[in-house]
């Protein structure tokens, strides 16, 4: 009996793609994962031998990618320098737009079967009001930072090789969330930023949509089985204001809640103010003025109506995507000892 084909997963070091490989290897795929020399590893240790192998290459050169393709049938595309500032912009876009062009380029060569790229809702900005965007919402908001640039000049990318007949679905996750955020995401580490801070954190007006990182990678392979190309997905959770987030937190974990915030002239000022601070020191800020301009008094909601509807998409609740992430970082020495043992205790109790 032949073997199966392989299924290639780029980007999969990363939160998504970590557990994309996990679940892909639990049904039986085998799966290579493609990635940076020298890129940590965790996220496979323990995976069958049989089912899983790496490629190493960068999705900016086609032919490591075509090279890394040989015996697969499907490809997940996932692969994007996940930040939303940089002092050179350029090492935010060109791994996402040069990168995807080079990923579907080598797909196409390769005739796969089927092709999954992983997209953002960030794409679709950011609206005024708590409205709920679909698939269809033109991007709207002020001026984006180069992530979100970046995402839109992807996409386009992909929706002219699935115009030009690539079978390629595209999805869309929003804010993610969950267990072996390593790195951390943005939403990891306001987390963090919460459960380390001494004084009750102001709550920020505005909204996003918080998934779980398990149901956005069950969310791509459900994209695989039964999505249809050339069409977009979007992948939410709860639709959440930041203030009922940090309430939802504060109810976890018995921390204090959020205190009332200062005014939004005053956020950007402060926003600007730590931005100016990451040039001079080369990190990333955890806020610049452009996404407090993006994002403050504004909201990122969605619906996944389409994804549920057509490919079988769930979404847990945000309690249960707040306390999988609170307890990975509790576990895994992400705060100090003595908070640790008082969280572990209140997340036991609740």
């Amino acid at each position: 009996m032949a073997e199966r084909p392989w299924v290639l997963v780029t980007g999969a070091a990363g939160f998504v793609g970590g557990h994309l490989v996990r679940l892909l290897t639990a049904h039986g795929e085998r799966v290579r994962a493609f990635v940076r020399p020298g890129a940590s590893l965790d996220a496979f240790v323990g995976l069958p031998r049989d089912r899983f192998e790496l490629a190493y290459g960068d999705v900016t050169i086609e032919h490591t990618v075509y090279r890394a393709l040989a015996g697969c049938d499907r490809l997940y595309h996932l692969a994007a320098a996940v930040r939303f500032w940089d002092a050179r912009p350029e090492r935010i876009w060109v791994p996402a737009i040069e990168g995807t062009r080079a990923v579907l380029s080598a797909a196409r060569l390769r005739s796969l079967r089927r092709v999954v790229v992983t997209s953002s809702a960030t794409v679709l900005g950011t609206t005024g009001e708590p409205l709920a965007m679909d698939e269809r919402h033109p991007p709207s908001g002020p001026e984006p930072e180069p992530y979100t640039v970046a995402k839109r000049r992807a996409l386009e990318v992909a929706e002219e090789q699935a115009a030009a007949g690539l079978p390629l679905v595209i999805v869309m996750p929003t804010a993610i969330a969950g267990p072996e955020d390593r790195r951390p995401t943005p939403i990891g580490a306001s987390v963090l930023r919460y459960l380390r801070a001494r004084i009750p954190l102001p709550a920020v007006p505005g909204g996003a949509s918080l998934v779980d990182v398990e149901d956005v990678a069950r969310g791509h392979w459900l994209a695989m089985e039964h999505g249809i190309p050339g069409r977009r997905y979007l992948l939410g959770g709860e639709n959440v204001t930041y203030e009922g987030m940090l309430t939802a937190l504060s109810q976890l974990t018995g921390l204090p809640p959020p205190r009332s915030p200062p005014s939004a002239r005053l956020l950007l000022s402060l926003a600007g103010a730590v931005e100016l601070g990451a040039r001079v020191t080369g990190r990333e800020p955890p806020i610049t003025r452009r996404q407090a301009a993006v994002r403050i008094g504004r909201y990122s909601w969605v619906t996944s109506a389409r994804a549920e509807r057509e490919l079988g998409y769930a979404a847990r609740p945000l309690t249960e995507t707040l306390r999988r992430a609170v307890t990975w970082f509790v576990n895994h020495g992400r705060v100090p000892d003595r908070l640790a043992r008082r969280l572990r205790y209140e997340l036991e109790a609740r």
